[in-house]
């Protein structure tokens, strides 16, 4: 009888691989976490219990196979383990670095909930496709027929390119349009490279050239080129293009010099690892380096700013966060691993005014959480007379994201927008109520994750390419 290659969680212990010591790690924008051995790949993934309904793979917004390609991990079919997970996800190799898999697929792991330990599913999840790319698995795609038809995508983040891949295997003809000089969106400027390397985003934009998607980059819809052009170009128009508008700081002294928005942060950071020249970085405006930095928010946003502020050599790095640990949105691995990189959380505190013209301290009041609000989360309340200040000579303002005003940037006033801002769609296609213009990602859901924007383009892509098969179909009668 052969040997039970799964259900080990009882005998084997969970391990993750193997994290760089802080003081090693801190000092460049490398990646923090070694990749596994084939061997310890297959040991974790045979803790896998195999279970009749996998909590896992509902949990994952993609609905990812996770259970059969744990299998196939631990008994040696990497290749067909690639097959299984790209299947229903366009960027295994990225969401296995960057997705909270803690409050997602590893986080409702049956075995977690049994004392055993999660198994490590986004650590064997990037393996695989690491794998494959070793090997040469992963290759363009090559449509068997190349159809007419094309479709414009406005945006190049995850959301954009997962649609972009799943439109061009059907053989439409794709272009995409976006602002800044590289693709990816946030993957490329947003997130750091010691939580995803650019080189693992830059080759999947490489092969989706090769499989034939155009790019068209460094072009500002509404200044480059009007939005009613795209539409007249393209037989469907998607918009992808994220929110990028910060929200604002408020209180005496907001406006104050050395007080900055998170993204313009990260993306001069990014921009100076891949060898650019960047003069906010040159002036010292937008880097750390011997600064006493504080940042205001508790999301991954404002994980990714306060480790990017230590590896700028900062002499201080300070977050500030309204509710106490248990309550923050950010992943609570992310705030471990600041925390041993030497990044300082104030708990209960808010900003509530800036001290100087080229900002020198900030006002801090002490909160207490009090009752619920609206949404189950204890709100905080102001503990009056505890107030202190904070020095600071950098302050970076990571509070999420807003959309931009995309029907008065484009001049289409018919664009539908949620008293949000954000374009209201259809969550299951990303139809809107403009003749074939669809939206897709953040700019429908508010500020996200890639993995729910991946999932947003690849069902958008299946709704288009159904109604262009349709209407070929309608008209051949």
């Amino acid at each position: 009888m052969a040997k039970q290659p799964m259900l080990k969680f009882v005998t084997v212990e969970r391990d993750m691989p193997e994290k760089r010591a802080a003081r090693t790690r801190n000092a460049d924008f490398d990646e923090i976490y070694a990749e596994f051995a084939k061997a310890k790949a297959a040991e974790q993934a045979s803790r896998c219990s195999q279970c009749g309904v996998p909590y896992c793979q509902n949990h994952c917004p993609l609905h990812n196979n996770i259970p059969d390609w744990l299998n196939l991990t631990a008994t040696g079919r990497l290749e067909e383990a690639y097959q299984v997970s790209q299947e229903t996800n366009t960027f295994p190799e990225i969401c296995g670095r960057i997705c909270p898999q803690d409050r997602l697929c590893e986080g409702n792991c049956v075995i977690e909930s049994s004392g055993h330990g999660t198994v490590t599913i986004g650590a064997v999840e990037k393996y695989i496709t690491d794998t494959a790319w070793e090997n040469g698995w992963v290759t363009p795609v090559k449509p068997s027929v190349e159809r007419e038809e094309s479709v414009g995508i406005i945006g190049a983040g995850p959301g954009g390119l997962a649609a972009a891949e799943r439109l061009r295997a059907q053989g439409v003809q794709v272009t995409v349009y976006d602002r800044y000089d590289r693709a990816g969106g946030l993957m490329t400027y947003g997130i750091p490279g010691f939580k995803l390397e650019k080189d693992i985003v830059m080759r999947r934009i490489d092969q989706l050239e090769q499989g034939g998607v155009q790019f068209v980059l460094n072009c500002t819809v509404g200044v480059d080129l009007s939005f009613d052009d795209i539409r007249a170009k393209h037989e469907a128009v998607v918009i992808a293009t994220g929110v990028y508008k910060t929200r604002d700081l408020q209180g005496p002294g907001a406006g104050a010099k050395g007080i900055v928005n998170a993204i313009d942060y990260l993306t001069a950071s990014n921009r100076l690892n891949f060898g650019d020249t960047v003069p906010e970085i040159d002036s010292g405006e937008l880097f750390a380096k011997g600064k006493n930095v504080v940042v205001i928010g508790g999301g991954d946003t404002a994980m990714d700013c306060v480790r990017t502020a230590i590896r700028q050599g900062a002499e201080s790095v300070k977050c500030l966060y309204r509710r106490d640990r248990a309550n923050m949105p950010g992943s609570q691995r992310e705030v471990q691993n600041a925390e041993e990189e030497g990044v300082i959380f104030e708990w209960l505190a808010a900003p509530s005014g800036f001290v100087g013209d080229a900002v020198s301290a900030v006002k801090v009041q002490k909160m207490r959480l009090g009752a619920p609000d609206a949404s189950g989360r204890q709100s905080p309340e102001v503990i009056e007379g505890a107030d202190y200040n904070e020095k600071a000579d950098l302050v970076i303002k990571a509070l999420g994201f807003e959309p931009e005003d995309l029907p008065m940037l484009w001049g289409c006033a018919d664009l539908p927008v949620t008293r949000w801002g954000t374009v209201k769609a259809a969550f299951t296609t990303g139809e809107t109520d403009l003749d074939n213009v669809y939206a897709v990602g953040d700019i429908v859901r508010g500020a996200s994750l890639v993995v729910w924007a991946i999932k947003d383009g690849r069902d958008c892509a299946d709704a288009i390419i159904d109604r262009l098969y349709n209407r070929k179909d309608i008209a051949a009668e």
